[in-house]
């Protein structure tokens, strides 16, 4: 695939995008619900080789496909690494997935209601060698905790900031401005940053794109006018803590958006399964997510 043709395999949207993207701080709890203890890999290296062969399993498995699959999100050490010698975007690619890269370095320490990215050194030679590698976007992630003006203004101030920085590379940037479930006060605070977000999509350049990925909000079709907007290729949901169901559930319940889950995809994996027992399970996930992509429950 081509950049053409990624572009319109995400905006025809007809599948979902797999995050397999866990980094260091959620590594050991993603190997832990796959049946890999902690006493099982000694240091970061030996983990994130455990990581990447439940990576590998996954990408590999015949259920993981272009048909219900459109994109994959990678952290940087499996961009770098190899599915059966292969590198893993052009693994991806050739099943018909489209690669994209985690960027963000983690969060910095709450403040007025929000943690934002920390820096990121090395941004510009990382998105050079991502290019390369045939990644056609990136995804960077922060936090909202509370509604509050600010710090929500700040957050989206910051994802657009880095966007433009991806959108120089001629790499499509995911805009992740994740709102807490757990937060009292969402319904006021989604507003909030629904208005942040379309003013700063109404200042980007005609013709230029990004996407979005977002929780699902309390209120169905809250932020349709983000998936309507012309500076917008696709609008993904993430499940922010929500099991598989009734993250399905929610995200059928919004129209346009599609799937961008983690462990609500992972769920059910173990490292101990047989590969008829662990493609069934992938393929019972796949199944379920896809489904809550395309075809939706609201009139």
């Amino acid at each position: 695939m081509n950049q053409q043709d990624m572009t319109a395999r995400i905006a025809a949207g007809k599948g979902f995008i797999a995050a397999l993207d866990q980094s260091g701080g959620s590594t050991p709890k993603a190997l832990r619900a796959y049946g890999v203890a902690d006493d099982e890999w000694n240091g970061e290296d030996e983990m994130f080789a455990r990581i990447h062969e439940m990576r590998c399993r996954i990408i590999r498995s015949p259920e993981f496909s272009g048909d219900r699959i459109v994109g994959a999100i990678l952290f940087e050490k499996t961009m770098d690494g190899a599915v059966d010698g292969t590198p893993v975007p052009h693994a991806l690619t050739a099943k018909g997935v489209v690669p994209f890269l985690k960027i963000d370095k983690g969060l910095e320490e709450e403040d007025r209601g929000v943690q934002l990215m920390k820096p990121m050194p090395g941004l510009e030679a990382l998105l050079g060698r991502a290019r390369a590698l045939g990644v056609y976007g990136t995804k960077e992630r922060s936090v909202i905790n509370a509604a509050d003006r600010e710090g929500i203004a700040a957050v989206v101030a910051q994802q657009f900031e880095v966007g433009k920085r991806v959108l120089s590379h001629g790499l499509m940037p995911i805009l992740e401005p994740e709102y807490s479930i757990k937060a009292p006060d969402r319904i006021e605070g989604e507003r909030m940053l629904l208005s942040e977000i379309l003013a700063h999509l109404d200042a980007l350049p005609e013709g230029q794109q990004v996407m979005l990925k977002l929780s699902l909000p309390v209120a169905p079709n809250a932020y349709k006018a983000l998936v309507d907007h012309p500076a917008v290729l696709k609008v993904v949901a993430l499940s922010g803590g929500y099991a598989r169901d009734e993250a399905c559930a929610e995200l059928a319940r919004n129209e346009g958006m599609i799937a961008s889950f983690s462990r609500a995809l992972l769920d059910g994996l173990h490292a101990a399964m047989s590969e008829a027992e662990f493609d069934a399970a992938l393929g019972e996930a796949i199944d379920a997510i896809h489904c809550a992509s395309t075809e939706k429950t609201v009139s």
